[in-house]
């Protein structure tokens, strides 16, 4: 009865934490797997920079028609891929390097929202958009939120090979196929469209929590990227509930509840994972005795 009355009567007696437990469900779905590739491409601080740079045009979306789903997502992906495009052009004709244009980027890109936001909205509205409200997510945020994990998984499915490639060696894929480019940036409007979905329920601040935090913890316990997509999948899933349920019994936030909870999981993996910290130390040491 304990048992029920903590981790499932929440679900079956109230309506937005079925919907708040759905959304998340498919967020983990489409965005873990994402956080995955682009952490094994070394590009996890290009998803916060890009997790921010959705902000402005979410902001004009908010600005012209209010918290309305559709204006603010297609804002959110044209500021993503103006801000992707643009740091992309500054490292490619100037000395910048890439890390460096895309951390002006996106820079610019929260001080403009958050501007922007200023202006029409109060505080409340602010937050929501900064940081998402996840139990209050509706039936076209969840059919959005799909048909963001339906593109995202057919993709995948599609590209697979090459993503991979493309994460090993990129050049070796260049040289043998016309891939390398068109993958490179199939891949970023992935992280954008995701980073959008995110943006409904966990908002611009916390959205690329649940792509990387997952992604993370897995590479301390698989080597292979197949593995490593379906347990990151998993911690990203088994995150979203124990942060729904903590936010539920503690009335906490409930995005940094989820994102918290991932990251508890993470440090647990740096510590007892079989790729992590105390296993490195038992190795060396059995090395050093041997």
């Amino acid at each position: 009865m304990i048992i029920y009355d903590y981790l499932i009567a929440p679900f079956v007696e109230f309506g937005f934490m079925q919907r708040a437990l759905a959304g998340s469900l498919l967020l983990s779905l489409s965005s873990c797997p994402v956080g995955v590739f682009l952490m094994l491409r070394r590009m996890s601080l290009t998803g916060d920079a890009m997790a921010h740079a959705i902000l402005p045009g979410a902001a004009v979306g908010f600005l012209l028609y209010g918290l309305e789903i559709v204006p603010m997502t297609v804002g959110g992906l044209v500021a993503g891929v103006v801000v992707a495009m643009g740091a992309g052009a500054v490292s490619r004709f100037t000395v910048q390097k890439e890390d460096a244009s895309m951390a002006a980027f996106y820079l610019i890109s929260l001080a403009l929202g958050v501007l922007i936001v200023s202006l029409r909205g109060s505080s409340v509205d602010l937050m929501h958009v900064l940081f998402g409200t996840v139990l209050a997510l509706n039936d076209e945020a969840l059919r959005l939120i799909a048909s963001i994990a339906g593109i995202t998984l057919l993709t995948l499915a599609v590209f697979w090979r090459a993503l991979i490639a493309e994460c090993l060696d990129p050049l070796f894929l260049r040289s043998v196929s016309r891939l390398g480019t068109p993958v490179h940036f199939v891949f970023l409007g992935l992280v954008v469209l995701n980073l959008v979905g995110g943006f409904q329920a966990l908002g611009t601040l916390l959205s690329v929590g649940l792509m990387m935090l997952p992604a993370a913890a897995a590479r301390f316990w698989a080597s292979r990227v197949g593995p490593m997509c379906v347990l990151a999948l998993a911690i990203g899933a088994a995150s979203c509930v124990a942060g729904l349920l903590l936010s539920y019994h503690a009335s906490l936030p409930s995005g940094p509840a989820i994102i918290l909870s991932a990251g508890v999981v993470y440090l647990f993996s740096i510590l007892s994972g079989p790729r992590g910290a105390l296993r490195a130390r038992v190795r060396h040491h059995r090395h050093r005795t041997a």
